[in-house]
């Protein structure tokens, strides 16, 4: 399935990871729930965001480290 194009930025100090989905920020993500949460507020269509799903979903680009990565 082709889905938003979702970026998870590297840790900063406070271990967050910013999230993009598309062209805009959704928020500072500190577990994977959180990267699920934004993407369900984000009303994206055809998308359920379980976090399992979201750690494994090709359109989500991790930098800096995976979906299991979350301090610096």
């Amino acid at each position: 399935m082709a889905g938003p194009r979702v970026i998870v930025y590297p840790p900063a100090e406070d271990g967050g990871r910013r999230v993009r989905v598309d062209n805009q920020f959704v928020g500072m993500a500190y577990t994977l729930l959180d990267v699920a949460e934004f993407l369900r507020r984000a009303g994206l269509e055809g998308v359920e965001p379980q976090p399992e799903d979201v750690a494994s979903a090709g359109w989500v680009e991790w930098r800096g480290g995976g979906p299991d990565v979350w301090e610096r």
